[in-house]
């Protein structure tokens, strides 16, 4: 019997967080993964308050509805997953999921006084000119104004460099979005070694630079393949996350 839209999403959600744990990209207990299940895109799972990655199940995640308030007083909500999830399901409809983490290497890049990820190679080169920009952190984002302003901030753009902060990467599916925020923490590794060497950069010039992020945006079969291959290596090790 075919699965449900929900019960796939439930499993390919739960799968992304275990991926990201084995990759050593998570944050204690912190941080946190949506994906929409309505066609309006208002209703979306999450993963609940102070769960490790690594133990999320499919039937851990929390199914919220951004149009309810009630949602943010659920025990299990984390107060600024409610106010930066909610408000892009909310407003962003299109966006199916949303990965929010603080990587090492994209975090450090964040912390630039102008933080950019200029285009050195064909990883950094797939945001040349798609990477939004938050530069206004004022501590915890634990109100839905402050959600709103975030997603405001995409302007168009599916990622956004939050300074001082972390990353957030939107997409059209859960495929999609793992493979650019793993991407994107290969990119800020190879840029922040590269600065490290204290050599000039090669940067790429422009046209190349697009030309490569076009191309980038016309395999996005390699992204959920790349994506789909993990999945089974999460669920080859540990069958729980399927439950």
């Amino acid at each position: 019997m075919a699965l449900s839209l929900e019960e796939q999403t439930r499993i390919d959600l739960a799968a992304t967080f275990r991926i990201i744990a084995h990759l050593g990209m998570h944050e204690a207990v912190a941080n946190h993964f949506s994906a929409a299940v309505s066609a309006d895109g208002k209703q979306f799972l999450l993963n609940p308050k102070w769960k490790h990655f690594s133990r999320i199940r499919a039937s851990d995640l929390l199914l919220l509805n951004a149009d309810d308030p009630s949602c943010g007083d659920h025990p299990n909500v984390d107060a600024t997953a409610w106010s930066i999830h909610g408000q892009i399901h909310r407003l962003l409809p299109q966006t199916r999921a949303v990965l929010h983490l603080h990587p090492v290497y994209t975090t450090a890049v964040a912390c630039l006084a102008k933080p950019h990820i200029p285009p050195i190679d064909q990883n950094t080169a797939r945001y040349f000119n798609r990477v939004a920009v938050d530069e206004l952190y004022g501590g915890m984002a634990d109100t839905e104004a402050e959600g709103a302003r975030l997603a405001g901030l995409l302007g168009g753009k599916r990622r956004l460099l939050m300074g001082n902060h972390g990353v957030m990467v939107t997409a059209a599916s859960i495929g999609e979005a793992f493979d650019d925020i793993w991407t994107l923490e290969r990119a800020c590794q190879i840029l922040v070694t590269a600065w490290s060497t204290g050599q000039p950069l090669r940067v790429l010039s422009d046209d190349v630079a697009e030309k490569t992020a076009r191309g980038w945006e016309g395999i996005t079969d390699f992204s959920r393949q790349h994506f789909a291959e993990m999945k089974q290596l999460m669920i080859d090790a540990d069958p729980s996350v399927l439950d």
